[in-house]
């Protein structure tokens, strides 16, 4: 993509719209009437998911599906598009203020903020994407490999605009480290890394926007996202002292394994200690 088109994208992506559906809604710009063969090629959307991109902007108004044998699509003008979009706002604002205002509030200081919810990686990994592409200091990165792989363009790109990264990953990094400071989870290597457990991915763009993302039996992901710092900061320091943990192991792997077995699972036995087992541990060491 130019420059230019990858501006687009990006705002379409603030809009709402995924990676994906702003690069096929571009690209049916340029082409005009295209089948989606055509729009993969000409936009890098994989074919095997250009299809179903199709159906989700068909379904949003912003394609229309023009021919059936074979398939052909157009996308709507930008500028009715646009329209569309400030008019169903409008709506919701309107709604919304509506809504508000029958509500009578009582004293609080509390201050709302909105979280979005995500499901499944396709749609996980787009909103990291996004992200990572918007960053403009540092970002911070959790993840394993299978898990971070998708995010490998993006993190290239960033650091190619001089974004620095803190990447704390399970598994061989599947990209090569970006400018910052990366930290392998060395602890879990020879027991959670090679089993079927949950898994996670967080990321941090400067401090202000934050998505933490969780699959605990490994296939079925669920994530929010926020603009709010004090989010940042939480996801952030969750990855800082899993970090600092993994940096005391390197130092003392040894000693730690025989204080809390491999992959220091017995940190995660929060439940009482019976009776004379810290004198049974004295004696055995």
């Amino acid at each position: 993509m130019t420059k230019s088109v990858s501006s687009v994208v990006d705002r379409l992506v603030r809009l709402g719209f995924s990676v994906y559906e702003s690069r096929t809604y571009v690209g049916l710009l340029s082409l005009g009437t295209a089948t989606g063969y055509s729009v993969s090629n000409e936009t890098g959307v994989p074919q095997p998911k250009v299809y179903e991109t199709l159906r989700r902007l068909a379904d949003r108004g912003a394609v229309i599906q023009t021919s059936d044998r074979p398939a052909r699509y157009s996308a709507l003008p930008a500028d009715t598009l646009l329209e569309r979009l400030e008019g169903e706002f409008a709506e919701r604002l309107k709604a919304a203020r509506d809504e508000l205002a029958a509500v009578t509030a009582g004293e609080s200081s509390a201050e709302p903020r909105v979280v979005w919810r995500y499901s499944g990686l396709p749609a996980i990994a787009d909103r990291a994407r996004a992200m990572i592409g918007a960053a403009e200091a540092h970002v911070y990165l959790s993840g394993r490999a299978s898990d971070l792989g998708p995010l490998a363009e993006a993190v290239a790109k960033a650091a190619a605009r001089r974004v620095e990264f803190t990447i704390l990953h399970f598994g061989r990094l599947p990209f090569t480290a970006p400018g910052g400071r990366t930290f392998r989870h060395a602890s879990t290597d020879a027991a959670l890394y090679p089993s079927r457990q949950a898994h996670h991915l967080a990321v941090v763009a400067d401090s202000h926007e934050s998505l933490w993302a969780v699959a605990k039996d490994g296939r079925t992901w669920e994530a929010v996202f926020s603009e709010d710092p004090l989010q940042a900061s939480v996801v952030k320091g969750y990855i800082r002292h899993d970090i600092f943990v993994q940096r005391i192991y390197a130092d003392l792997p040894a000693e730690l394994e025989i204080r809390y077995g491999k992959g220091l699972l017995r940190l995660a036995d929060v439940s009482p200690e019976r009776p004379g087992a810290a004198a049974a541990r004295r004696a055995a060491g």
